[in-house]
């Protein structure tokens, strides 16, 4: 054990975990338990305990509190104002995850009384600092789909081009041009087309692609950027 002349802060985790759910970009949210802000809703997060690195503390609290794991996870900042934490002295280190809403269901447990997606543009009240975390949050995820493949965290393993179009403009909340769009999505020489069609859709029916995440691995190592 050691002794500190100065008092030193308490640490915290905090995951802004996005998801697509019926072409609607959502926000993973727990009702808090306990206080502080009992029964408002809140990011899903917890104390970093001793014995544990911080991404790993995250993905701890995600699985306690919303039965959520493995997933796409990124630190993105750190909170430190003195009064954001009404109990003591807090600073939350911030990360935003992606959930492919294909995979999960949710389940809240622990400190958390419920567990909910909420869309992204219709939030209810926030605890703590948590409205300011989501906003750089959402900045963040929406400079990185521009640079990185991470529209392919959201959907399933085959989709159709009109499909990905579709996630791109629900996360940057603007239209794209579709002759555009695709060019710079084939350009990339990391989508597979398959022989496989859609069925069962009244228009006509869209080609399935694969992405090929290890060519991304493998060219991302080098420097390459998916652009689009």
């Amino acid at each position: 054990m050691h002794s500190y002349k100065y008092p030193h802060p308490s640490v915290t985790v905090d995951c802004v975990v996005f998801g697509l759910d019926e072409g609607v970009l959502k926000l993973l949210l727990i009702k808090r338990l306990l206080a502080p802000f009992k029964d408002k809703w809140a990011l899903p997060g917890g104390f970093v305990l001793m014995d544990e690195d911080l991404e790993t503390a995250a993905l701890r609290e995600l699985k306690e509190e919303t039965g959520v794991d493995d997933l796409y996870l990124e630190q993105f900042q750190a909170y430190g104002k003195p009064n954001r934490d009404p109990r003591e002295r807090v600073i939350t280190i911030a990360y935003f995850a992606i959930v492919n809403l294909f995979k999960y269901t949710l389940k809240a447990s622990t400190d958390a009384k419920e567990a909910e997606w909420y869309p992204v543009n219709d939030l209810p009240s926030l605890a703590f600092d948590h409205e300011n975390i989501v906003l750089n949050a959402l900045s963040k995820l929406q400079n990185k789909v521009l640079r990185e493949p991470l529209v392919f965290e959201f959907i399933p393993e085959k989709f159709t081009l009109p499909q990905v179009q579709f996630v791109y403009e629900t996360i940057l909340q603007k239209k794209l041009d579709k002759r555009n769009f695709r060019k710079k999505l084939l350009a990339t020489g990391l989508i597979e087309v398959l022989e496989e069609h859609e069925t069962n859709v009244t228009h006509r029916a869209a080609r399935f692609h694969l992405f090929n995440k290890d060519e991304w691995n493998k060219k991302s190592r080098g420097g390459l950027e998916f652009r689009i």
